[in-house]
């Protein structure tokens, strides 16, 4: 009877790791895998209007980037092919980019927790009263 239980309770665990793929992943690992160390600009573009928004003030990307490297991103079951975007991101460092939607990292879609739409939103208005982005 153990012997079934612990067979039981090993499938079950299988199945649970199966179904999230164990993919979860922070913000900064998929930046970090793109090679990019140190962020030097970020442009975040609107994807309703195509208004893009350059930061180049290291305390503005510090602030940027300490907000968003550690939201976690998981993959959607659904991958299928999808229209728009609310925002995109540009991160680069001297020599390389990482590019990105709010959603959507090479060609794989994700949920982000905590939801990454109201800290980018939020931002990219605050730019807009700053005025020295």
């Amino acid at each position: 009877m153990k012997k079934f239980l612990i067979l039981i309770l090993l499938v079950s665990l299988f199945f649970v790791s199966a179904c999230t793929n164990g993919k979860k992943r922070s913000l900064e690992a998929f930046y970090k895998d793109a090679k990019i160390e140190s962020i030097d600009k970020v442009v975040i573009q609107d994807g309703s209007t195509g208004a893009s928004k350059p930061i180049t003030k290291q305390e503005q990307i510090n602030d940027l980037v300490s907000l968003i490297k550690d939201i976690q991103f998981t993959p959607q079951d659904n991958q299928e092919k999808r229209v728009g975007w609310r925002y995109g991101i540009t991160l680069l460092d001297s020599e390389k980019e990482f590019k990105f939607t709010l959603g959507e990292f090479d060609n794989t879609y994700y949920d982000s927790n905590p939801d990454i739409y109201p800290i980018i939103d939020n931002y990219y208005k605050q730019l807009e009263i700053l005025k020295g982005f």
